[in-house]
């Protein structure tokens, strides 16, 4: 989950505007070649970014939340999306595979250990990654809680999200046969795949159009089109993890995890009326994990440019540069 971020009226909690100072193609094996790049203090914190969707790609506003005079920034763009190739593929990508490419780039960027820093999407892979190498990560910093559940996936795409939109859940249905609209997610797959590059764009902007007008709580349950090639990527890959449950061995299994990461300290942020990924998610989360901090952010959805999440988001990062310097 989570489209991209708007940053115009999060700025002002942000930190300047920077360059990275390295950009690499890196070759993870199967055919993929991962982008990834650093910013910041090259002798840092280090913390790594992992963004939402999955197929959401990472934006230069996503620099910004971290002091670049103490943390050592590495963004990267997950397979298939953003500046990775091949674009909007989803051969050899699942979770496995994303978690041994952030593995891969932290060997090969030679860091002991680092920051896991996630949202949506991003947050699922940085408790997934947590719980595959614990050793690996010092803090988890948290926003806009998906555990990768059936009951979240029924909740955005079975029409529970849609009982406060009914306008425009009656859209983004109105383009599959009644007949299929029990599960719009297969509905979607079959069109996002099917060959034709036309209908799939045509059914990625739909599916993308459908999270991002429901991302802020300022939304009018509308949004723009995106960019036929970002909306194929972002919803044939985000289709792809949805269809086949994130590719993880059971439903529920990063609360049934937990115990392998109680010891590493998290802070979790989270917008009260999220109606992407619902605050319940959060608070179950917290209830298991000791070493968390749940910070409840009133009058916030679910996009990272919620004034209130960017705001508790650089102060979270601001704590931890506190305590480790």
């Amino acid at each position: 989950m989570d489209k991209y971020s708007d940053q115009k009226r999060a700025v002002q909690f942000l930190y300047p505007p920077i360059e990275p100072f390295d950009q690499q193609l890196m070759d993870v094996g199967q055919g993929h070649r991962v982008y990834f790049e650093q910013c910041g203090n090259p002798n840092g914190i280090p913390v790594v970014v992992l963004h939402g969707g999955p197929g959401g790609g990472c934006s230069p506003a996503m620099r910004r939340y971290f002091d670049p005079e103490v943390y050592r920034v590495i963004l990267f763009d997950q397979r298939g999306c953003g500046r990775s190739r091949p674009h909007a593929s989803v051969e050899n990508n699942t979770t496995h595979h994303l978690v041994a490419d952030i593995e891969l780039i932290r060997r090969h960027l030679d860091i002991e250990a680092w920051i896991a820093f996630g949202g949506s999407w991003g947050a699922t892979l940085a408790l997934i990654y947590a719980q595959a190498h614990p050793d690996r990560v010092t803090h988890l910093v948290l926003r806009g809680v998906f555990l990768m559940t059936q009951a979240e996936l029924d909740w955005f795409y079975g029409g529970g999200a849609g009982k406060f939109w009914p306008e425009t859940w009656a859209k983004f249905a109105s383009l599959i046969p009644e007949n299929e609209q029990h599960d719009m997610i297969a509905a979607y797959h079959k069109r996002l795949f099917s060959g034709d590059r036309p209908l799939e764009t045509r059914y990625a902007r739909a599916w993308s159009a459908w999270e991002n007008a429901l991302a802020s709580i300022h939304s009018s349950g509308t949004s723009g089109e995106s960019p036929g090639d970002y909306a194929r990527a972002f919803a044939r890959l985000e289709n792809h993890y949805f269809i086949n449950n994130g590719f993880l061995e059971v439903d529920g299994q990063i609360l049934a995890n937990m115990g392998r990461i109680s010891h590493i300290p998290g802070v979790i942020v989270q917008g009260r009326y999220d109606m992407i990924c619902p605050p319940s998610s959060a608070w179950k989360l917290n209830s298991l994990w000791p070493a968390s901090e749940l910070r409840m952010v009133r009058n916030a959805g679910h996009a990272l440019s919620e004034p209130g999440i960017s705001a508790e988001l650089v102060r979270s990062m601001d704590r931890i540069a506190e305590v480790l310097t």
